[in-house]
Parts: C-alpha cells; sequence; structure tokens
C-alpha cells in the first residue's frame, strides 16, 4: 500500500537529509508505529505519505514514495485526500469549521458525498470516539484532548484506504486512549485500513501494532520488523519492555499481561523489599527550625487512632467545600538546606545538583524536596533525627487552619502578624519578588544523562555540573521593555506594595510559623459559557511540591491552571498565588510568581529563530544573557540557533517554550501536558529538571495524562472529574488504587507498591 523507494528528504538551508535512505514497503491492512527518539524526522517521514512534504513544507524529496500506486511527487494533497487521511501533532491546525459535527460533515462535502451517507457516518464517528454529547459545541471551547478526538473523527468519516497520524494520543486521557486506538485495530481488522502512526508514548501502542518502523538516530535508515525485535534493539522503550530487560525475560515482554505471566518469581524476590524511600513522601511545607520527628505534612504516615487524623485531612489535600487545614506542618521537620551548620555552611555541600541557594538572601534556603524514591527530608540541625514516614502526627498539636486571618502584604505571601515582614521568607529559591531579586541564572546547564539503556527511559539523576546563582536586580533597562509572555491578555492591576530588602542588610532566621503556601485556592468555581467548568476546587499548594493534576478530557485540568495564572476569572471562591489575586494582578508582577507553559507551546512563541526567543526570553526575566539557551540545551540538546521556532518538532517547540518559562524560574510553575512530543530520554531529562526545581523550593504543577510521568515525579495526585476533586493523596496511594491511572509497572507488581523500573533497580541492586 506504502512504498517508499531510498528516500532522502533535505529541508531548505539544510546541510544534512532530515531522513535519509528510506526504503521499506508498509502492506495493506496494517498498523505500523514509527518509533524512535524526538528530531529523528518521523514527522517528515509521516509528511512525504500525504504529500505535505515536499508541496507544502519545501525542501527536497528525493527518491519515490507511492501511495496505492500514485507517486507524491506528481499528485499534490488535495489529489490524495480521498486515499489518505492526515492527522498532525497540532489538531488546531486542522480545523477549518466551528462546530464539532460540522467539522466531522466538511471532508465528505469536499468530496461531494450525498447527504444520507454524511449523516450515517457523522452520528458512527460521534458514537466510535465519544463524541455524541460535544456535537454542538464550538471546537475552540473544547479541551486539548477533546480537539484531538475531533480531529482524528475528521479524518474518519471520508473512510480513507491509508490513515497517517502523528501523536494520535499525547492529548488523551488514558480511557480515551484505548478508545481511539480500538477504533483504529477495527478499521484495520474489518475494512483493511492501513495505518501508519508515530507515537512517543509507546506503552499505549507497541501492543497493537503489527510491525515497528524504528528510526534510531537522525539520518540513519529505519529498520522494520516485529514488536519484540525492534524493542530488543531500540533506544526508546516502554517501561513494561524495562523491566523485561532488568529481568532478562527473554522474549521481552508487550503487555502488561505478557509481564504479569512472567514475574511471579520477580515478586517473590520483590515482597522482602520495599520501595526505596518506602511511599512517596510529600515535599516540606515548612521551614521550622525545630527537630522534632513528626509526620510529613502532607500526611503519608497511618492515622491517628486518636484524633482521625489521616491522609486525607492533612495539610495540602483538597477539598470540595473550602480550603485545606495544616495539621502537622506546625511541627514538620525542616528538610537539610543548603548552609546547613554541619557541613560548615558550604552551600555545594548539601544543595541540590543543580541548584545552590544563596545565603545572603531573605528567601530562605532551597529544600530537598522528597520525591517517590528518596529519602525523607532531614533536619538542618546536625544531631537531629531523620523524620520517620511512619510517626504519626502529634494529636497535641493544634491544627492551624489556613484562614484569611493573616493577609499577606509582601511578594512572598508573609502574613502581617510577623514582628519584620522586610526579611520574611519567600519561596525557597534563593530570589524572589519580595527581595527585589531577579530570577536566578543557570550559569552552566545541568548535565542529565541520557535514559540509561537498560532503563527503558526512566530518569537517570542529575551531575552536579550546574551552578544558579541569584544576580543583584539590574536596573530597568532603558527602550528594552519586557514581553509579558502568556499574561498579555490581562487587564493591568496595581502592585501589592511589596519592597525589596536593602542593599547588603542579612537575613534574619526563620520563623517557627509554617511557610505561606505557594497558591491556596478555596472553594473556586468557574463557569465557561455554558459548561461549569469547576466546582468548588479546595487546594493549597506548597513550596517543593509537586502535584500531577490527572482525570479524563474535559475534567477541569487546563481551566484549573488557566484560573492560578490569571487567564480565567473565578465565578465563585478565592484564588491566592504568592499572596496575590491572579486576575487582578498586573503581567508585570504574576510573571515575577507563577509560570505556565501551556498544551500549546506556539503560544508563547513569536520570534523568527531559536536564539531570538532565547534572547527575548532572558530580557524578560532580567537573566544572564545565555540562560535559556543553556536551558533549552540541557532538555534537548542538538536545537539549532537559527531554527524558526515552526520548523521544530512537536516536542522541540514545547522544550523551548518550557525554557522560555523557566528562564523567570517563578516560584509556582505549572505545566499542561509537558511531555507530549517528547520521548523517553527527553522526558528523563525533564523530570531531572523539575526534581532540581522542587528541591529548591518551587511548586511545581503538572497538569497530565503520562500516568509514568506521575509515577516518577509527583509527590502527591489530584484526580478531577466533571470540575470536582474525586482524590488527592500520596502519588502510591492514589494511582495504586486505580486501574485506569496505574503506570506499567505497577500493573505487573501489583499488590505490591512498586511505581517505577528505576525504583525495582534500586532495591535489586
Amino acid at each position: 500500500m506504502i512504498r517508499f523507494e531510498n528516500v532522502s528528504v533535505t529541508y531548505d538551508g539544510a546541510s544534512e537529509p532530515t531522513v535519509r535512505g528510506v526504503d521499506l514497503t508498509i502492506p495493506e491492512g496494517e498498523l505500523v508505529l514509527l518509533a524512535g527518539p524526538s528530531g529523528v524526522g518521523k514527522s517528515t517521514l509521516l509528511g512525504t505519505v500525504s504529500g505535505l512534504v515536499p508541496h507544502f513544507t519545501g525542501g527536497t524529496l528525493r527518491g519515490r514514495v507511492t501511495v496505492a500506486g500514485r507517486d507524491t511527487r506528481t499528485h499534490k494533497p488535495r489529489e490524495l485526500s480521498d486515499v489518505v487521511g492526515t492527522v498532525g501533532q497540532d489538531p488546531l491546525s486542522h480545523f477549518v469549521t466551528d462546530t464539532v459535527e460540522e467539522e466531522l460533515a466538511y471532508g465528505m462535502e469536499s468530496l461531494g458525498l450525498a447527504p444520507e451517507v454524511m449523516r450515517r457516518r457523522v452520528e458512527e464517528t460521534l458514537d466510535l470516539l465519544g463524541l455524541a454529547a460535544l456535537r454542538d459545541r464550538p471546537i475552540a471551547t473544547l479541551s486539548g484532548g477533546q480537539q484531538q478526538r475531533v480531529a482524528i473523527g475528521s479524518v474518519l468519516t471520508p473512510h480513507p484506504r491509508v490513515l497517517v497520524l502523528d501523536e494520535p494520543t499525547s492529548a488523551l486521557d488514558p480511557a480515551a486512549a484505548e478508545e481511539v486506538l480500538a477504533v483504529l485495530l477495527r478499521l484495520v481488522h474489518d475494512l483493511g485500513t492501513t495505518v501508519l502512526l508515530a507515537e512517543h508514548r509507546l506503552e499505549r501502542v507497541l501492543q497493537y501494532a503489527d510491525q515497528v518502523a524504528l528510526l534510531p538516530s537522525p539520518g540513519t535508515p529505519p529498520l522494520l520488523g516485529t514488536p519484540a525485535d525492534m524493542m530488543a534493539v531500540s533506544p526508546v522503550y516502554p517501561p513494561v519492555v524495562a523491566l523485561g530487560r532488568l529481568a532478562h525475560w527473554t522474549p521481552l515482554p508487550l503487555t502488561v499481561r505478557d509481564a504479569r505471566r512472567r514475574a511471579t518469581d520477580l515478586r517473590e524476590r520483590l515482597a522482602v523489599l520495599t520501595p526505596p524511600g518506602g511511599k512517596p513522601q510529600a515535599a516540606p511545607t515548612t521551614a521550622d527550625t525545630r527537630t522534632t520527628p513528626t509526620a510529613p505534612a502532607t500526611g503519608t504516615g497511618p492515622t491517628d487512632p486518636a484524633t482521625g487524623t489521616g491522609p486525607a485531612s492533612t495539610a495540602g489535600r483538597a477539598t470540595t467545600d473550602g480550603p485545606a487545614t495544616a495539621t502537622a506542618s506546625a511541627t514538620a521537620t525542616r528538610p537539610t538546606t543548603a548552609t546547613d551548620s554541619a557541613t560548615g555552611g558550604d552551600p555545594a555541600s548539601t544543595a541540590s545538583p543543580a541548584i545552590a541557594a544563596d545565603p545572603t538572601k531573605a528567601d530562605g534556603p532551597a529544600t530537598a524536596a522528597a520525591h517517590p524514591t528518596g529519602t525523607t527530608p532531614v533536619s538542618a540541625d546536625a544531631s537531629a533525627t531523620p523524620a520517620d514516614p511512619a510517626t504519626p502526627a502529634d494529636p497535641a498539636t493544634p491544627a492551624t487552619p489556613a484562614t484569611p486571618a493573616s493577609e499577606p502584604t509582601r511578594a512572598t505571601g508573609v502574613p502581617t502578624t510577623t514582628a519584620d515582614t522586610t526579611n520574611a521568607p519567600g519561596p525557597a529559591t534563593g530570589v524572589g519578588p519580595a527581595s527585589g531579586g531577579t530570577p536566578a541564572a543557570v550559569t552552566a546547564t545541568a548535565t542529565v544523562t541520557a535514559a540509561d539503556p537498560s532503563s527503558g527511559g526512566e530518569a537517570v539523576e542529575p551531575t552536579p555540573s550546574a551552578i544558579v546563582s541569584p544576580s543583584p536586580a539590574p536596573a530597568t533597562r532603558p527602550g528594552a521593555a519586557p514581553r509579558w509572555r502568556l499574561f498579555g491578555k490581562l487587564a493591568g492591576g496595581g502592585r501589592d506594595g511589596s519592597r525589596a530588602r536593602p542593599p547588603g542588610q542579612p537575613p534574619t532566621p526563620a520563623p517557627a510559623d509554617p511557610a505561606p503556601p505557594a497558591a491556596e485556592i478555596r472553594a473556586l468555581s468557574v463557569r465557561r459559557g455554558h459548561v461549569q467548568a469547576l466546582r468548588r476546587i479546595g487546594l493549597t499548594l506548597v513550596a517543593g511540591e509537586t502535584v500531577a493534576l490527572m482525570g479524563r478530557n474535559g475534567a477541569g485540568k487546563s481551566t484549573l491552571l488557566s484560573t492560578l495564572v490569571g487567564l480565567v476569572e473565578p465565578s465563585a471562591g478565592t484564588v491566592r498565588v504568592g499572596g496575590v489575586v491572579p486576575h487582578r494582578t498586573s503581567p508585570r508582577d504574576l510573571v515575577r510568581r507563577v509560570g505556565l507553559v501551556p498544551q500549546e507551546p506556539r503560544d508563547l512563541l513569536y520570534a523568527d529563530t531559536v536564539a531570538g526567543e532565547c534572547a527575548a526570553a532572558d530580557r524578560d526575566a532580567q537573566a544572564e544573557p545565555g540562560t535559556c539557551r543553556a536551558l533549552v540545551s540541557g532538555l534537548l540538546p542538538g536545537i539549532a540557533d537559527d531554527v524558526h521556532p515552526r520548523d521544530l518538532s512537536e516536542g522541540q517547540r514545547l522544550t523551548l517554550a518550557l525554557a522560555v518559562v523557566l528562564t523567570a524560574r517563578p516560584p509556582l510553575l505549572l505545566l499542561d501536558e509537558p511531555t507530549r512530543g517528547l520521548d523517553y530520554a527527553a522526558k528523563a531529562r525533564l523530570v531531572a529538571v523539575l526534581r532540581e526545581l522542587a528541591a529548591a523550593g518551587h511548586a511545581i504543577v503538572l497538569a497530565t495524562h503520562d500516568v509514568e510521568l506521575a509515577a516518577e515525579l509527583a509527590h502527591r495526585v489530584v484526580l478531577l472529574a466533571e470540575g470536582e476533586v474525586i482524590a488527592d493523596g500520596p502519588t502510591a496511594e492514589v494511582v495504586v488504587s486505580s486501574p485506569s491511572f496505574a503506570p506499567q509497572v505497577t500493573k505487573i507488581l501489583a499488590p505490591q507498591e512498586w511505581l517505577t523500573v528505576a525504583q525495582v533497580r534500586e532495591a535489586l541492586a
């Protein structure tokens, strides 16, 4: 059905071909998975099948590509539209109508199909993809996952003989992804449709593929073979294959079912062990200098029989009718800091591998956030005993309700009851709005080891090759007005009256009271048109904590992030970020408190080159020149300075947008589907960077459908459904009990609570 004959593609201005020497045949009626690392040319190869390359993208195509006997060199995309249906990485670029039903019918109208045929196919597609309830909805009001399903449906209705799909499940929740893949499988088996798709989340697709076309590296000819054979030599592979490699299973398992059948001996070996560090501990919530061992402030310990206090009622837990209360934060043990007296005050001896706190700043020390595979934070006192996660909270300690009695008056959100708020601690980043300082400047990017071939893309700990040093606030540059990315839609707002600590003034000791939360949401409701997007959400986010927002498409995750960043005004309830109300705060102030990487990275990118974007980001953040460029190189090496952002792959654009936001190092970082388009190695680098930020005291919120990312990174998972919080707790407790959101390792080794291959490897070492 599809024939590649010695195909090479070279884009204008490129010195080397993007793909080279492609010579393979894809038979009719097969589902072929195109796999490989980011940037190897998968999207380019897909584009040659539909004729978009080179007719639309430009460049030079050498060799020959034929689809159903038609040469794509001589047939333009419109002349192939009755044979090939294409869905790219960006669904929005496909839409030409306003509503769901109109979009599903548009392709058939263009082909001149009879009205009765169109009506029948529209109804069938609405049912197949679960879109019936959305048929009259404007496409612009849909979530990213819903839009992706509409885009897939719009190419299904004309019944093409070949389907070309680029990352078709990247924005879908696990259940919706299974539904879409089931539809594709039905088309392959029942109608003989040929499906060629590229996907980075191999754990979702691998089991359905008849063959895998592997592009191992840029410019390398692809390999074509069975999924098992290709996974044995592939540089990218899902956790189920990684676990098979670790356990030396032959042949390698491709499904959870196959792995469970072989995992009996492995489960017996692990039964006497516990995941490194025990259950994931929540991030520290205070800078208290007291050293009494207590339960973590997020309530990962057992329920106290005297008080009934358990994980569901502790600090940072979401409720549906009001704010969460702090039950243990007042006595929580302070984590190790970059100026621990036990190390002689040497920041390099205790700080995060790539982020060190400035001991002269009043924003407090960088806290080492606990990680799902890490250990419980220890006290700053050299003689202190590490906190025991199994020790319940002291029932005698009274709860500290998060009431508005002490309204924050500084940029850091320190209550007015503090004796000297000038030197009060802010977000533990070594720099913050209260001090008038600038974002920490990255003097050398974190060198993160690529995914270990034996790890299946599991994150590898970063090496300490970077130091983030805060710099004094530079004077405003004449004629260099910052571009307030993503906040341009906001109306102007007044400053909150914060003032900087005078230069040279020494910091005061951290108060014994709990540090203010990075963000606090109380009884939040949001209505968007006729849709009730959020319903009485209560949520508290603390410094050093990584929270994964999960739930089906349309559950309200993106709306919640937009509310935190001030793009959406609450219909009811309150939202405070860094002590201010986001939608009433000017962009100039807000950008120092919170940063959002949206689902569509192009919303942040508008320069002509990568170098231009990075230079603008450095100016916006008043960071040292080269800061953004170093972040880009650390996250995804190989992106050239002179490349236009529109010519990058979706994963590369997302990396660039993330670097733009991270340049300002906001205390609260929000990411909406941050792993779309990223392979396992790139995801490992992202995980390492986010861990460092959390260890430095940044609060991080991820809206994601990537259950493997949540298992690897999140201290806590919040599940949303129909705009309401239905679960909120430590990652292991939430995902292990969920058949939809459990990672592959958890499903394989259940009922034991293992989350990642890295945990298993460390326990067996």
